[in-house]
């Protein structure tokens, strides 16, 4: 199966899987954001007006806007619903942590809600600001910080970690 990556609304291609052993293609696009109960109603109504008799079974074949997060053929219709209204509420951003994580939901809602430090040009520019804040810095000391070191470090002990979304756009988050 392979996944699409769009911004569009995400929705998914139900197949029915009596006409496809038959070798027919028989399926619809289905909104995913429209709810679980709107989901199942709209697969028993595409199972229905299948061109095999009393077909029951369904598979997911194809998905989009679902930026990046993964669907496989069998998912559950609750747990893509669920994908679906945490990629609308958070876009890009939300599939590209939900990625991170594995397809955690958990994590990457704790991550977005409680761990998210901001977008940045670099981690770099993010040392410096956090720097900044918390101390003042002498103007005789300003030019030998290294926020690049600093940023380096950060991010390989752990302390942050970041999804790179587009040129000049890091996503910084608390790594603990």
């Amino acid at each position: 199966m392979e996944k699409t990556q769009t911004n569009t609304k995400p929705r998914i291609y139900v197949a029915c899987l009596a006409a496809y052993n038959n070798g027919t293609l028989h399926g619809a696009w289905i909104d995913a954001g429209l709810g679980e109960d709107e989901v199942r109603t709209e697969i028993v109504r595409m199972l229905a007006a299948s061109p095999i008799p009393d077909a029951e079974e369904y598979a997911i074949h194809d998905y989009e806007g679902f930026e990046g997060a993964t669907i496989e053929e069998y998912s559950g219709i609750g747990r893509v619903c669920e994908l679906a209204g945490f990629i609308a509420e958070h876009g890009e951003l939300g599939g590209a942590v939900l990625s991170h994580f594995g397809g955690d939901l958990e994590e990457a809602r704790d991550a977005l809600e409680d761990r998210y430090l901001g977008r940045y040009r670099s981690l770099a520019d993010y040392m410096e600001g956090v720097t900044k804040e918390t101390i003042s810095v002498p103007d005789a000391l300003r030019y030998y910080i290294d926020y690049e070191a600093m940023a380096r470090d950060a991010d390989m002990n752990g302390d942050v970690f970041t999804i790179q979304l587009g040129y000049h756009e890091l996503h910084v988050f608390s790594g603990h």
